[in-house]
């Protein structure tokens, strides 16, 4: 079953606002609170008040469209696999997928030996690599945000040339696919002041793809414990006459219990796999901080100790020792669970979560298995488009697609 009461933070979270506006409206009674065991919590019946969370009281279900045809997709920066496996879920066919690091390149060929997987730096792929592919119905990738150089430029396609973008955009304009997808962090919006996704859509509609509207999708909706939020763009070939529409939300967030143990999102609790050590006093140091707590709940010598010359620097500073709690989403995971400003520590033992514990928590199935050393896997899933996410808006691509 679902909750029926909500944490401050999560309720913040859901709406995309801060937990300090969430307290005032408490305060002003906007809304009621329980408090079991002294903790406040905002029940579900509260959340009706808010349009933006209606979906949370409708009775309707989510229709998942069936493939007319074999669509089929082109993924670049594609990683360890997380958007093209959620893609391959929703009922997409992977023609091909390319990335620069190696080990990713041998965690999609481990999983999917039949996939065409090339590991090469995008820039060295030729034009006429890119023209086999022609007839692909979408091209995806999430590249890496560059700053581009603005002065005396007039931002067009070619004076793109040098960042991942351009080669993303090159990749488009060569294939022709019906569909182009771009995804990347929440930051894009506001990055060199809105100049640099200004600039994105120019020249995708310079290539001949009309951009719909970007749209930040929270995972926590799409059936993912995790608190990410990923931006994206997709571009509609002109003159196509297809449409597309973002998902409406699907599900209330889901905990990481939901991600750990049996349940909702998994047959099985999870199974046993390698993590990161803590040293052993980090290990006494963790140990003293509750379920979703962090450095603030630690005794005041022991502050001192852990934070140093932090301690009173501005900022909440709550990555720091942080543990998760197992009746919340987890934090958005980063690369590496034990750096010390994004701690994602279990939310019962005094330790990092493991490289398994990671991948559910971005919803890869168990036997979805991750090459390379330690820091290596735990950098391919922490860099992942979660798969529940990437399925939902497979969904609506196959929703459009079938409307050819």
């Amino acid at each position: 079953m679902f909750s029926n009461h909500y944490s401050v933070e999560l309720v913040a979270d859901m709406l995309s606002t801060s937990k300090s506006t969430v307290n005032s409206w408490i305060r002003k009674k906007t809304i009621k609170t329980i408090k079991p065991n002294g903790k406040t919590f905002i029940q579900k019946s509260e959340l009706k008040k808010f349009d933006k969370l209606s979906f949370l009281f409708s009775k309707d279900k989510y229709k998942k469209p069936k493939p007319k045809k074999k669509w089929t997709v082109v993924e670049l920066f594609a990683g360890s696999g997380g958007l093209a496996l959620g893609f391959e879920k929703a009922g997409l066919k992977c023609l091909f997928a390319n990335d620069i690091d190696r080990d990713s390149c041998e965690t999609l060929k481990k999983n999917r030996p039949k996939w065409n997987i090339l590991h090469k730096d995008i820039h060295k792929i030729s034009d006429g690599e890119f023209k086999k592919l022609k007839g692909a119905d979408v091209v995806s990738g999430g590249f890496p945000c560059q700053a581009f150089s603005y002065a005396g430029k007039k931002l067009g396609f070619k004076d793109t040339r040098g960042t991942l973008f351009y080669e993303f955009a090159r990749a488009v304009k060569i294939i022709k696919p019906r569909i182009c997808l771009a995804e990347n962090v929440r930051g894009l919006i506001s990055h060199d002041g809105g100049k640099t996704l200004k600039t994105i859509i120019n020249i995708m509609e310079e290539i001949g793809y009309k951009v719909i509207a970007p749209q930040v999708c929270q995972s926590i909706f799409y059936e993912v414990p995790q608190k990410r939020e990923r931006l994206f763009l997709i571009g509609i070939k002109k003159g196509s006459g297809l449409k597309f529409n973002y998902p409406n939300k699907i599900s209330e967030p889901y905990t990481v219990k939901d991600a750990l143990k049996k349940g909702r999102l998994y047959k099985t609790n999870v199974p046993n796999s390698e993590y990161q050590k803590y040293t052993k006093r980090k290990q006494q140091i963790m140990r003293k901080v509750p379920p979703g707590g962090n450095w603030n709940d630690l005794p005041e010598k022991m502050k001192k100790e852990y934070m140093k010359g932090s301690l009173h620097l501005g900022g909440g500073k709550t990555g720091i020792a942080r543990r998760l709690s197992w009746d919340e989403p987890s934090l958005t995971l980063t690369t590496a669970p034990a750096m010390k400003q994004t701690e994602r520590a279990h939310p019962k033992e005094d330790r990092p979560l493991s490289v398994r514990e990671y991948a559910r928590i971005q919803t890869f199935p168990d036997n979805w298995m991750f090459s390379g050393n330690l820091n290596s896997r735990y950098k391919q899933i922490g860099n992942a488009v979660p798969v529940n996410l990437a399925k939902y808006i497979g969904y609506e691509i196959i929703r459009s697609l079938n409307r050819y």
